[in-house]
């Protein structure tokens, strides 16, 4: 079983892209890139996934907007659930720009055979695509106060806290099932910022992206390993739906 995560651009910018492939209950990452035009990451998805492999796709965008107007349900319970850790979300509706993108990216998942499941039974194979968001998921996986602010600021605040992304991947993922199983190789690109001594904010937005997209596809191994035990479903099939983990238990 394979598992893509894709931190789409909304508009027409970069998007970051993981895929982690699952054997005995461990997870091993098999790419980690950057690509902007819609065609080419549908051929990178080709490229990893093919044509009758079972694969979940976990895409940070909103791919189902039934909404003319106004914000959707998933979108509401973000800011009910996850405002006090800063962590709702941008409101979809299809007046905005990025609608046609976004829920296109969706059909064009369901074209290749990847059904929307906000109910799946764990551990059946087939090809799902789920909507996830990165900030609470971070927030509840590596039990912090506040999400991680990399997204807006200085420069040097950003970086500090794209560091802190990092050291929690490395630090928490392996010892959750399913285990995300790093080699050498994976950590020196996942510390691409430890190990850079002045970093361009181009350069800090790509390792942003690709490591939003480890975080999307980690979540959907989560949810297709545990399903609803151990995940929260926002919104339903109708209205739009976001898939976040439980809350592990500790804060820090």
């Amino acid at each position: 079983m394979k598992f893509i995560g894709i931190d789409l651009g909304w508009t027409s910018g970069f998007s970051g892209l993981c895929c982690l492939s699952l054997d005995h209950n461990k997870l091993t990452l098999l790419d980690l890139t950057r690509i902007q035009p819609t065609d080419e990451i549908l051929q990178w998805l080709d490229t990893w996934v093919k044509r009758d492999e079972s694969a979940l796709v976990a895409v940070d965008a909103p791919t189902i907007i039934p909404n003319l107007t106004g914000t959707r349900l998933p979108d509401k319970l973000t800011h009910r659930f996850f405002g006090r850790y800063h962590g709702g979300c941008y409101p979809a509706n299809l007046q905005r720009p990025f609608a046609d993108r976004t829920v296109g990216f969706g059909i064009s998942l369901k074209e290749k055979g990847f059904i929307h499941s906000p109910t799946i039974d764990p551990k059946k194979l087939g090809r799902y695509q789920i909507e996830v968001y990165p900030h609470p998921a971070i927030v509840h996986l590596f039990k912090l106060k506040r999400i991680l602010k990399y997204k807006k600021g200085k420069l040097a605040d950003r970086t500090l806290e794209l560091m802190k992304l990092q050291d929690y991947i490395i630090d928490f993922l392996p010892s959750y099932e399913p285990h995300l199983t790093l080699s050498s190789s994976d950590l020196k690109r996942l510390k691409q910022l430890s190990l850079s001594s002045k970093i361009t904010g181009n350069a800090l937005k790509s390792i942003e992206d690709q490591l939003d997209s480890l975080i999307c596809a980690y979540i959907g191994a989560y949810w297709w390993y545990w399903g609803v035990e151990k995940n929260l479903v926002l919104g339903n099939i109708e209205t739009g739906y976001i898939i976040v983990p439980s809350p592990i238990v500790d804060v820090r």
